[in-house]
């Protein structure tokens, strides 16, 4: 049994582990961050969304027991639903966990399901963040499915980050190229999220996503004609990050 891990600062371990394994692959990041005793208890926190079955083939090979969090805003394509279910079932995967968020909450603050039109923020604050932080309390890392190519305030990502004092978060696919990710689909026969081939490379809830044009960053889709395009579950600096970083002048 892996003994109960005795810490070191976030900081610390984060900078620890980057120097480590600066110079592995994903497969070895993520392989080694499972095992690694700076990174203590971990979990997959996955949408099930256009390349999600990349990491989830990969925890179902190195081990299928791994808690994988899936947070179901109840606003999310049935196609999604439909898809991890299959995906689930199809990799053996033994311990995925659905997080939704209180239906007390929801009555409270989103009785009629359309705080999404007016405070786009709050929804995902009510929908997404407060659930997976309660659902993450026994753990002391999470792995993460983002990627440099995706843009935006991930073009600078690390394999590991620094979330605030709280935990870490492991990102092993942090280097891949978009062609990456698609070789590892290929190669390893992996189901594609059937909405991918109808337009939309990024799935997030249904009201707040859109298609994508061809020439268009892969994410535009999402909450499109607005500021925000992060949905608030990551941290940049130990302060959550919803919308475009600001350039110091």
């Amino acid at each position: 049994m892996r003994p109960e891990p005795r810490f070191a600062p976030v900081a610390e371990r984060v900078a620890a582990l980057n120097q480590r394994y600066a110079h592995h692959g994903a497969t070895d990041v993520l392989r080694h961050a499972l095992q690694d005793p700076d990174t203590g208890r971990v979990t997959l926190v996955s949408s099930f969304g256009s390349e999600s079955v990349v990491l989830l083939h990969m925890i179902s090979v190195m081990d299928p027991a791994t808690p994988v969090l899936f947070i179901d805003t109840e606003m999310l394509f049935p196609e999604t639903l439909d898809y991890q279910r299959e995906v689930s079932e199809a990799l053996g995967l033994r311990d995925v966990r659905t997080i939704r968020a209180s239906q007390t909450a929801v009555a409270a603050h989103d009785p009629d399901g359309l705080l999404h039109k007016t405070d786009p923020d709050a929804c995902c604050d009510l929908r997404k963040t407060r659930p997976l932080d309660h659902a993450l309390a026994p753990f002391d890392a999470w792995i993460t499915g983002r990627k440099r190519f995706q843009g935006g305030q991930r073009m600078e990502l690390q394999f590991f980050e620094a979330e605030g004092s709280a935990r870490i978060k492991i990102n092993p696919l942090a280097h891949w190229r978009p062609e990456d990710v698609n070789d590892y689909m290929v190669n390893n026969r992996l189901p594609r999220h059937p909405l991918v081939s109808q337009g939309y490379p990024s799935i997030g809830c249904a009201p707040c996503t859109t298609k994508v044009a061809p020439g268009e960053d892969q994410r535009a889709g999402r909450w499109r004609g607005t500021e925000k395009d992060e949905c608030g579950i990551h941290f940049v600096d130990g302060k959550i990050v919803r919308g475009p970083l600001r350039q110091a002048s």
